[in-house]
């Protein structure tokens, strides 16, 4: 206790060339796994598998959740218990209560949207599957996977999708898309810039800088990932370039502010912890409700490729996620 320091300053000052360097390799790191998915999706010239796009999608569903709860609502916990807080922070649990708010207020806010966006379509006589299959879930949630419908509703459906986005009105279904990808690029941005600040100012700086290159590559990738599935007419297709770039530079601009406030930034500090505290609480609600109900719900409950695929598929698939998300656990041993 005689060692805690509870004000301004003790940022550590050590390995100072290292952390500059650490804002280009970062760069390099976030940007290659947020970027790689994108651009081999959208380029003629970068062939990549299906196979491995798979991979990728399912791996990056796992380290999305285990972000939230490893990464984002443990450290939550830390910080909104620290002793350098007032003892009304000790008698509720507020990292919880926040990220139970931070689900609630997304769900909302998608509801809303989705009703509004149903009642859109049906006044253009568009037909949705209300339980995720068609161009409803395509409006709210965004793309599962490459869903075949080879029924003989298929062809009436690509006919209301290409008169869905030839009216004049707003693109409903690129619309609703973009705001569940910001969604999840909020709740992950959030985090990322925190990652940064505190990699500038540690004093545990290798450790720390080692695990970060892999967390922020692993995490890039399941973004990157997600970015690359939109299905968003040509107008659009910015929008997931614009979004890994946006991931792939948030780190590294933690790390410069946090180099330029070292001596006066103390990531321990009462306003620090109560800050990063409740962004964390905040950031695990956002990336719990988009995990477990966005990515696993939608890719494997409300999906016509897994309910209708053999079980090594769906085997392939959980194996795929479960080792993402344990890869993103473990190096919680550590950040």
């Amino acid at each position: 206790m005689s060692d805690l320091n509870c004000g301004s300053g003790g940022g550590a000052t050590t390995y100072q060339q290292l952390r500059i360097a650490s804002v280009f390799v970062i760069l390099v790191g976030s940007m290659s796994g947020a970027l790689f998915p994108v651009l081999a999706k959208r380029s003629s010239w970068l062939r990549v598998p299906k196979a491995v796009f798979d991979f990728a999608k399912y791996f990056g569903s796992g380290v999305i959740i285990a972000t939230a709860f490893i990464h984002l609502l443990s450290p939550a916990i830390s910080e909104l218990t620290s002793p350098c807080l007032s003892p009304a922070w000790q008698v509720y649990p507020y990292p919880l209560a926040l990220a139970l708010l931070s689900v609630f207020c997304i769900f909302i806010v998608e509801l809303v949207a989705f009703r509004w966006g149903t009642a859109k379509l049906a006044a253009l006589g568009v037909r949705h599957d209300a339980h995720g299959h068609g161009l409803g879930a395509h409006a709210a949630h965004g793309p599962e996977g490459g869903i075949r419908n080879d029924d003989s509703n298929s062809e009436k459906t690509t006919q209301d999708l290409e008169s869905a986005h030839t009216h004049k009105g707003p693109d409903l279904g690129a619309a609703g898309q973009i705001i569940g990808v910001f969604i999840l690029e909020f709740g992950v941005l959030l985090h990322s810039m925190l990652i940064g600040l505190t990699l500038a100012v540690d004093p545990d700086f290798i450790t720390l800088f080692v695990v970060i290159i892999f967390h922020q590559s692993f995490e890039g990738l399941g973004v990157g990932t997600r970015l690359a599935h939109l299905q968003l007419p040509p107008k659009y297709n910015y929008v997931a370039i614009c979004g890994a770039l946006l991931y792939g530079i948030t780190t590294p601009l933690g790390i410069a502010v946090g180099l330029g406030i070292q001596t006066t930034y103390n990531p321990n500090s009462t306003t620090a912890s109560i800050v990063s505290g409740v962004l964390d609480s905040l950031s695990a609600g956002i990336l719990l409700y988009t995990g477990l109900v966005e990515l696993l719900a939608h890719e494997f409950i409300f999906n016509k490729e897994m309910i209708n695929g053999s079980n090594k598929r769906v085997a392939y698939a959980l194996s795929c996620m479960l080792f993402g998300c344990g890869i993103m656990a473990l190096l919680g041993r550590w950040a």
